[in-house]
């Protein structure tokens, strides 16, 4: 039976998606998220090792997103993949009417429930962290009928796919990774949503419509502030754009670079050491 190594990450903050991210551009096997721990396996056939593994995290050390990390390094016999990424999937519930939920768990839906299926595979955005959770929320205070929305850094196309669920009339949304692409296409035909809700891969400059009357943008501090312009440019006047992934320690310097655009604080919210803000044209 073949090995695998098996390394145990913490890190301060949490920033699990930003931390899955970049250790996804790794040679690995899988991650799992357990107890505000992630695990990352590497078979013998990967060459991913504690030194890349490090490297990686040291980025997201230096661009401020985590203040410190620890990472054990343990070795096991041969994992079942499939069952261990099942079994470290749940039901999450956002807010007042939107539940997340794997396809492979059953759900006995309420009133007013509305239900997104969402099997993240090797993209991130289950609802399972602050980030999403805090733009999930929001989108139920802000989706009005009709809207047209952008999903910048699309991941599952969870955001794009809550938006149409909510009441917008299309959603596109745009990652730079092809396995973000496939997996946001596979979840749209999962929810029933391939005539309103699109992906791109791309940059956020491939997208050629400018009339947008709802931009959403949950990527870390550094990208935000390096396509904040752009962001802006895809915003129709008296639209609406709603970042997150941001520390609380951040807020106070994204809401100044972003206004200084000309755009005009709404509200912001916070959960645990995470910031969203919503900003209008």
């Amino acid at each position: 039976m073949k090995s695998y190594k098996q390394y145990e990450i913490s890190a301060t903050p949490f920033a699990v998606d930003m931390i899955s991210s970049l250790l996804w551009e790794l040679d690995i096997n899988g991650i799992t998220e357990e107890d505000e721990k992630i695990f990352v396996y590497v078979g013998e056939e990967k060459t991913a090792d504690l030194d890349s593994i490090t490297t990686q995290l040291n980025k997201l050390k230096s661009e401020g997103v985590i203040n410190d990390f620890n990472i054990n390094e343990d070795h096991h016999e041969e994992i079942n993949w499939n069952e261990e990424w099942e079994n470290n999937r749940e039901i999450v519930r956002v807010g007042e009417r939107l539940v997340i939920k794997p396809s492979f768990r059953n759900y006995e839906n309420k009133p007013d429930d509305i239900i997104i299926e969402i099997d993240p595979k090797m993209s991130f955005g289950t609802g399972e962290h602050q980030t999403t959770k805090l733009i999930l929320v929001l989108l139920e205070k802000y989706i009005a009928p009709g809207i047209k929305v952008l999903d910048v850094g699309s991941g599952t196309g969870i955001l794009a796919i809550a938006s149409v669920k909510l009441g917008a009339s299309y959603a596109l949304g745009v990652d730079n990774d092809e396995w973000c692409r496939i997996n946001g296409e596979e979840n749209i035909e999962r929810n029933g949503m391939q005539s309103k809700v699109y992906i791109k891969e791309g940059e956020i400059d491939s997208v050629i419509d400018s009339d947008f009357d709802l931009v959403l943008a949950n990527i870390n501090k550094n990208v935000l502030l390096e396509i904040k312009e752009t962001l802006y440019s895809k915003c129709k006047p008296g639209g609406l754009i709603i970042i997150s992934g941001i520390l609380e320690s951040d807020k106070t310097n994204l809401e100044t670079e972003y206004t200084n655009l000309g755009l005009k604080v709404l509200e912001n919210q916070q959960l645990d050491e995470w910031s969203a803000i919503v900003f209008q044209n």
